[in-house]
């Protein structure tokens, strides 16, 4: 298993990037912003940078579940009988966080009127619960994050210009997966680690899998490794991890890559010396599936039937091609 340090893994120079930044900014109580796509491990971050000088508790603030007329007191608490149904006085989170870290996870939707008031408790480090004259003083660390362009949602006039400034004192944005595409094989060591610990099957993927991971783009980022791969674990019974166990996004994007590069094996070995027809380009009402095995039958015509030529002239592998002749009834 590579380099793991505050929970990032990795070895990759944007990793290393963070991992520096993780350390500066721990150093401080100054506010963070984390800025990335959603599934890039903002909040491993967060939890890395109140690790690196652990004061008080941790306190995770989802803004998107924030909802209505109860925003208000789950952040800030509220006193007895402050509204209907307050029958007893309750903390808020902020509140929880005295002394340690709020994390304010997804800032950017919260609502115009609640960014007052975190503006308040930046500025002042105090608010006042629900029902109450009295202002608290706090002492925290604010941490935010959000995979919004806060830039464009001030420009449009839904997050506030001066809250924005006093977040953004420590900047940071984390590297969507597809830019360290070198830390997959280590990504799927530690999450397939955490899964046997957490008592799921164990499983190793094949070569074939392994490639498929480095060559798709995970638009989910880490997260959407993390949880291919605890569903895989969650399905497996035996023996390597094959294609045909993976997710519809990772199976389908399989299918486009190889469709490419039987494709282009074909148009390439047009202008060689073996008598395959006209290639007419591939209509987008064919489905993969049809296109394949059509291309399958002309490179095992070209050749008159001898797999290893055609495997080589498709530039794949024997038992990928015959894994597909078998799929599609190829004799």
């Amino acid at each position: 298993m590579g380099h793991c340090v505050h929970s990032l893994v990795g070895q990759s120079p944007e990793i290393a990037q963070i991992r520096r930044l993780i350390d500066k900014a721990s150093r401080n109580r100054l506010p963070v912003l984390l800025l990335g796509e959603s599934g890039t491990g903002k909040e491993v971050v967060a939890r890395a940078i109140h690790a690196a000088s652990p004061q008080g508790r941790f306190v995770p603030i989802d803004c998107g579940s924030l909802v209505g007329t109860l925003m208000e007191s789950e952040l800030f608490g509220h006193t007895k009988g402050s509204f209907s149904g307050a029958a007893e006085s309750k903390k808020g989170l902020v509140e929880l966080a005295d002394g340690g870290t709020a994390f304010f996870d997804e800032i950017g939707d919260l609502p115009l009127e609640m960014q007052v008031k975190l503006l308040r408790l930046i500025q002042e480090s105090e608010f006042r619960a629900v029902g109450s004259l009295q202002w608290y003083k706090v002492d925290l660390r604010i941490i935010a994050a959000t995979h919004r362009d806060l830039k464009a949602e001030v420009a449009a006039g839904r997050f506030r210009q001066d809250l924005y400034f006093r977040l953004n004192v420590f900047g940071m944005r984390l590297p969507p997966l597809r830019h360290h595409k070198e830390d997959i094989p280590l990504l799927v060591d530690h999450f397939l680690h955490a899964g046997r610990t957490a008592g799921l099957p164990e499983f190793q993927p094949s070569r074939e899998v392994m490639e498929t991971f480095l060559s798709y783009d995970w638009p989910g980022n880490v997260r959407e490794l993390k949880h291919c791969l605890d569903r895989l674990s969650a399905m497996h019974s035996e023996g390597a991890m094959q294609i045909a166990d993976l997710p519809s996004p990772l199976q389908y994007h399989c299918s486009a890559t190889e469709l490419g590069q039987l494709s282009g094996a074909l148009e390439r070995e047009q202008h060689g010396n073996l008598p395959i027809a006209e290639l007419a380009p591939v209509s987008p009402v064919i489905s993969f599936r049809e296109s394949e095995r059509e291309m399958i039958g002309r490179a095992l015509a070209a050749t008159g039937g001898e797999r290893g030529k055609a495997a080589e002239l498709l530039r794949i592998g024997r038992t990928t091609l015959y894994r597909k002749m078998k799929q599609y009834g190829i004799g």
